[in-house]
């Protein structure tokens, strides 16, 4: 019999700025609450309709020191994962919730976009968790990128340099 497959991909602006705790063994935890948003053309009504839909993210350890860093109400973020359930009980009452477990998760946008706090920019690290290109000690003098997000890379290099 062939395995299911449990993969969730959002791509979302955050509607809170994350809550970060840790376990009681120590393990970093944050949970963020994010909003996806999505239009249709109503036949009906003959008007563009816009619905939200509200979801839950638990990112663990490195990557969730990280997103407490980096990440602010109102800034995008690409999330890649699983769909949890959990069950547990508060005040005699059995509770149940369905969350996202992160297993990558991509800061989108710019400078300035959603606060954040520092105006670093993300790259790919290990573990696969994306992490800011440019530490703290990136200096206040050094160059803003271009305001399109791509940095020309014309220095002396020209077709013949290329090895493809």
């Amino acid at each position: 019999m062939a395995e299911g497959v449990n993969k969730v991909i959002l791509v979302g602006t955050l509607g809170f700025d994350p809550d970060h705790r840790m376990t009681n063994s120590g393990q970093a935890v944050a949970t963020l609450r994010m909003v996806t948003n999505e239009s249709y053309f109503d036949k009906t009504t003959g008007s563009r309709k816009e619905t939200s839909e509200w979801h839950r993210v638990v990112v663990w350890g490195k990557t969730a020191d990280l997103v407490k860093q980096y990440l602010r109400k109102g800034r995008q973020v690409f999330i890649e994962g699983k769909l949890k359930t959990r069950d547990w009980e508060k005040d005699g009452q059995k509770r149940t919730t369905t969350e996202i477990q992160a297993q990558r998760v991509v800061f989108l946008g710019g400078r300035g976009e959603g606060g954040g706090a520092r105006d670093e920019r993300p790259a790919p690290s290990r573990g696969g968790a994306e992490a800011p290109a440019r530490g703290p000690e990136a200096s206040a003098d050094s160059e803003p990128p271009p305001a399109d997000g791509f940095k020309e890379f014309s220095d002396g290099i020209d077709d013949d340099n290329v090895p493809f």
